[in-house]
């Protein structure tokens, strides 16, 4: 091979690097915003309670794993009752506890999950009380 051909192979090599490597290197630093969510529902409006089980931060990285804990513990165990860290306790249900603040899943649950890009399984089993499934 003459050298001719080498530079093309080395020009060939240097855009298929940077057409592989762009979607890492072009969005770096970009973020959208997190969603906006509000609990102004009437639900919240009619409870004495209103806080969660457990504070913003926990819920918002381990909603999931606590959920999937009070579905094993709940269902397969017999245990109906969670113990929240500050000594609240609430039965361990997505519609007899999470839902009946986070009433509004389009506007609570959907929005961070769509956010996410999360594709939770909840809902192929709960229903959402007055949501018409698709």
């Amino acid at each position: 091979m003459n050298n001719h051909q080498w530079g093309k192979i080395a020009v060939g090599l240097v855009i298929f690097v940077v057409l592989i490597t762009f979607p890492f290197w072009y969005g770096k630093g970009k973020t959208s915003p997190p969603p906006q969510l509000s609990l102004d529902t009437p639900a919240i409006a009619q409870l004495k309670e209103k806080r969660c089980v457990e504070d913003t931060s926990f819920m918002r990285g381990n909603h999931m794993k606590l959920l999937n804990v009070w579905r094993d513990e709940a269902v397969r165990e017999g245990h109906r009752l969670y113990t929240a860290k500050d000594g609240r306790t609430f039965e361990k249900s997505l519609s007899g506890a999470c839902l009946k603040c986070h009433s509004n899943k389009e506007q609570f649950c959907d929005r961070c999950h769509n956010y996410l890009g999360a594709k939770p399984s909840c809902f192929s089993c709960h229903n959402v009380p007055g949501e018409v499934k698709k």
